[in-house]
């Protein structure tokens, strides 16, 4: 049997393993020696089998504890669910209060600076020449793991004496603001495209190698078609699940 399909077959165990929950999270996978020997295969077959999985954010390989299967609890996202009106007296910043239904708990690291954005950022905003905007850096943490990163972006004149200007948190969302200022957002673009991380991303989020991320870049427009706000986020693909729910009835 040719090799690519021996590594396949070996891949394709350890995967079933691995989503039936037979192996589960830190779960310590067989040494390469006796994959090699349960299959009937060479080591080189075993390794590519292993690096497989290690590409598709299944298992990471350590030196001391071998490989094992990583924890997988993707944070489930709703995109259309964010500007939707929360619960009385629950009043949240949307991504804070997306995790807490979860059961999880969020945190998240924030930088305010004002800045003259990059073409695609100050063309989203349609920015005239020279004018510039505030930026929330947010490094998000769930369960104290890094999970994502959201950079907002607002022009500078319609935000520069509200709260999204100044730093810290606001414990009920830039969104709210925003709708306090006379800017509710009622409509919203999204676009979402697959790459690998650079650097800065990879160390910030801490990823492993070969995980990939997922551009998340969602324009918000207020009653009079106006962008007000542009948010970037940076999502690691084996750390969040992403879904629409189009209803027509």
């Amino acid at each position: 049997m040719a090799r690519s399909v021996l590594y396949q077959q070996v891949a394709s165990e350890l995967r079933r393993a691995i989503y039936s929950g037979v192996l589960g999270p830190g779960a310590q996978l067989p040494t390469e020696a006796q994959l090699m020997e349960d299959h009937g295969v060479s080591r080189n077959t075993v390794r590519l089998a292993l690096g497989e999985l290690v590409n598709e954010g299944l298992v990471t390989r350590t030196p001391r504890r071998g490989t094992v299967v990583r924890d997988r609890r993707p944070l489930l996202i709703y995109p259309q669910r964010e500007l939707e009106p929360q619960p009385t007296g629950e009043l949240k910043e949307a991504f804070a209060y997306a995790v807490a239904q979860e059961g999880r708990a969020p945190s998240q690291y924030i930088e305010v600076l004002t800045v003259s954005p990059v073409e695609e950022i100050a063309s989203r905003l349609e920015l005239a020449d020279g004018e510039l905007a505030v930026v929330r850096r947010r490094l998000r943490f769930v369960d104290g793991q890094p999970y994502n990163t959201n950079d907002s972006y607002f022009p500078r004149d319609l935000v520069a004496d509200s709260e999204i200007a100044r730093p810290g948190d606001i414990a009920r969302g830039a969104n709210r603001v925003l709708e306090e200022l006379g800017h509710a957002q009622i409509r919203v673009v999204d676009d979402i495209w697959a790459r690998m991380p650079n650097q800065e991303e990879a160390e910030r989020l801490q990823l492993e190698l070969g995980t990939p991320v997922m551009v998340y870049v969602r324009v918000g427009y207020d009653g009079a078609d106006m962008p007000v706000r542009v948010a970037v986020s940076v999502l690691p693909a084996d750390k969040h699940l992403i879904r629409y729910e189009l209803d027509h009835r």
